[in-house]
């Protein structure tokens, strides 16, 4: 009957020690999957951040090797023709002091 008790006592240590290393391990597989995910994260917004770049030097190249249109000095008056109907009038703030003559 003396046997009985001591191994009663290691099954518990065992269960326990299992216990532990299960949740042990089962921290450190979620932080390998935590990290993993942040990983993953990171190199999707760098491949996004690539690419938009990509894209803006390509835009800004094409807008670069287009014709300049360009635009008339003065905008026509409203009533000359049907087109101008369809055109907001430009508005320019022009300082007064600058147009002033000295006295």
């Amino acid at each position: 009957m003396t046997t009985a008790a001591p191994l009663i006592n290691n099954t518990q240590s065992s269960v326990n020690v299992t216990a532990k290393s299960q949740e042990q391990s089962l921290y450190q597989s979620s932080g390998a999957i935590v990290a993993a995910i942040v990983v993953g994260v990171i190199i999707i917004f760098t491949v996004v951040l690539l690419i938009l770049k990509t894209y803006n030097r390509r835009m800004r190249v094409k807008r670069e090797l287009e014709p300049k249109a360009t635009k008339p000095a003065m905008p026509p008056v409203l009533g000359q023709s049907s087109t101008s109907a369809s055109q907001h009038p430009a508005v320019t703030f022009i300082p007064v002091d600058i147009h002033m003559q000295s006295r």
